[in-house]
Protein backbone atom coordinates (compact mmCIF):
# COMPACT_ATOMS: atom_id res chain seq x y z
CA UNK A 1 0.00 0.00 0.00
CA UNK A 2 1.24 3.49 -0.75
CA UNK A 3 0.67 6.33 1.70
CA UNK A 4 1.33 9.99 0.94
CA UNK A 5 1.66 12.57 3.69
CA UNK A 6 1.10 16.19 2.80
CA UNK A 7 2.84 18.63 5.11
CA UNK A 8 2.00 20.09 7.47
CA UNK A 9 0.54 16.87 8.81
CA UNK A 10 -1.93 16.86 11.68
CA UNK A 11 -0.01 14.11 13.49
CA UNK A 12 3.62 13.28 14.29
CA UNK A 13 5.46 11.85 11.30
CA UNK A 14 8.79 11.06 12.92
CA UNK A 15 10.16 7.58 12.28
CA UNK A 16 9.78 6.71 15.98
CA UNK A 17 6.10 7.75 16.05
CA UNK A 18 5.40 5.83 12.86
CA UNK A 19 7.18 2.73 14.11
CA UNK A 20 5.08 2.75 17.27
CA UNK A 21 1.78 3.29 15.38
CA UNK A 22 2.59 1.03 12.43
CA UNK A 23 4.15 -1.81 14.39
CA UNK A 24 4.84 -4.76 12.08
CA UNK A 25 3.11 -3.24 9.07
CA UNK A 26 5.19 -0.14 8.45
CA UNK A 27 7.71 -2.01 6.32
CA UNK A 28 4.85 -2.91 3.96
CA UNK A 29 3.90 0.74 3.29
CA UNK A 30 5.49 2.84 0.54
CA UNK A 31 5.57 6.23 2.24
CA UNK A 32 6.00 9.47 0.30
CA UNK A 33 6.04 12.94 1.82
CA UNK A 34 5.02 16.08 -0.04
CA UNK A 35 6.27 19.38 1.38
CA UNK A 36 3.02 21.20 0.56
CA UNK A 37 -0.44 20.86 -0.92
CA UNK A 38 0.80 22.62 -4.08
CA UNK A 39 3.61 20.09 -4.56
CA UNK A 40 1.22 17.18 -3.97
CA UNK A 41 -1.26 18.59 -6.51
CA UNK A 42 1.52 19.09 -9.04
CA UNK A 43 2.55 15.44 -8.63
CA UNK A 44 -1.08 14.19 -8.75
CA UNK A 45 -2.02 16.15 -11.85
CA UNK A 46 1.11 15.03 -13.70
CA UNK A 47 0.23 11.43 -12.84
CA UNK A 48 -3.40 11.94 -13.92
CA UNK A 49 -4.85 10.46 -10.73
CA UNK A 50 -8.37 10.95 -9.37
CA UNK A 51 -8.66 12.51 -5.91
CA UNK A 52 -11.38 11.07 -3.66
CA UNK A 53 -11.94 13.14 -0.52
CA UNK A 54 -13.56 11.68 2.58
CA UNK A 55 -15.50 14.35 4.43
CA UNK A 56 -18.42 14.56 6.83
CA UNK A 57 -19.85 17.11 4.36
CA UNK A 58 -19.84 14.67 1.43
CA UNK A 59 -23.14 13.96 -0.31
CA UNK A 60 -22.33 10.44 -1.53
CA UNK A 61 -21.82 7.40 0.68
CA UNK A 62 -18.54 5.61 0.09
CA UNK A 63 -20.60 2.42 -0.26
CA UNK A 64 -22.35 3.86 -3.33
CA UNK A 65 -19.15 4.98 -5.06
CA UNK A 66 -17.26 3.06 -7.73
CA UNK A 67 -13.55 3.14 -6.85
CA UNK A 68 -10.74 2.77 -9.36
CA UNK A 69 -7.48 0.97 -8.68
CA UNK A 70 -5.43 4.17 -9.03
CA UNK A 71 -7.66 6.47 -6.95
CA UNK A 72 -6.11 8.58 -4.22
CA UNK A 73 -8.16 8.45 -1.04
CA UNK A 74 -7.66 11.62 0.98
CA UNK A 75 -8.48 12.10 4.65
CA UNK A 76 -8.16 15.43 6.44
CA UNK A 77 -7.45 16.29 10.03
CA UNK A 78 -9.95 14.99 12.55
CA UNK A 79 -10.33 18.41 14.13
CA UNK A 80 -10.47 20.73 11.11
CA UNK A 81 -10.93 18.64 8.00
CA UNK A 82 -9.40 20.15 4.87
CA UNK A 83 -9.23 23.59 3.33
CA UNK A 84 -11.68 24.90 0.71
CA UNK A 85 -8.85 24.60 -1.83
CA UNK A 86 -8.60 20.87 -1.16
CA UNK A 87 -12.38 20.42 -1.35
CA UNK A 88 -12.42 22.21 -4.71
CA UNK A 89 -9.61 20.02 -6.08
CA UNK A 90 -11.35 16.74 -5.20
CA UNK A 91 -12.91 14.78 -8.03
CA UNK A 92 -15.34 13.18 -5.56
CA UNK A 93 -16.43 13.97 -2.00
CA UNK A 94 -17.57 10.95 -0.01
CA UNK A 95 -18.93 10.37 3.46
CA UNK A 96 -19.04 7.37 5.73
CA UNK A 97 -22.58 7.34 7.08
CA UNK A 98 -22.97 7.19 10.84
CA UNK A 99 -26.12 6.98 12.92
CA UNK A 100 -27.54 10.46 13.63
CA UNK A 101 -26.42 11.82 16.96
CA UNK A 102 -23.16 9.87 17.02
CA UNK A 103 -19.79 11.51 16.66
CA UNK A 104 -17.83 11.04 13.47
CA UNK A 105 -15.24 8.28 13.19
CA UNK A 106 -11.57 8.93 13.88
CA UNK A 107 -9.36 9.21 10.82
CA UNK A 108 -7.67 5.83 11.30
CA UNK A 109 -11.00 4.00 11.46
CA UNK A 110 -12.37 5.96 8.49
CA UNK A 111 -9.26 5.21 6.43
CA UNK A 112 -9.41 1.50 7.26
CA UNK A 113 -13.06 1.28 6.23
CA UNK A 114 -12.55 3.26 3.02
CA UNK A 115 -9.41 1.43 1.92
CA UNK A 116 -11.06 -1.90 2.66
CA UNK A 117 -14.03 -1.03 0.46
CA UNK A 118 -11.83 0.33 -2.34
CA UNK A 119 -9.72 -2.84 -2.31
CA UNK A 120 -12.82 -5.03 -2.22
CA UNK A 121 -14.25 -3.26 -5.27
CA UNK A 122 -11.05 -3.24 -7.28
CA UNK A 123 -9.89 -6.67 -6.06
CA UNK A 124 -6.50 -5.05 -5.65
CA UNK A 125 -4.03 -6.13 -3.02
CA UNK A 126 -0.87 -4.09 -3.40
Amino acid sequence: MAAHIIEPAGFPVSDRAFRRAGMDYLDQVRLTRHVSWAKFEEWRREAGLRLVLFTTKGATSYLDFRFGASDILLFGRETTGVTDEVVAAANARLKIPVKPGLRSLNVAMAAAMAVGEALRQTRTVT
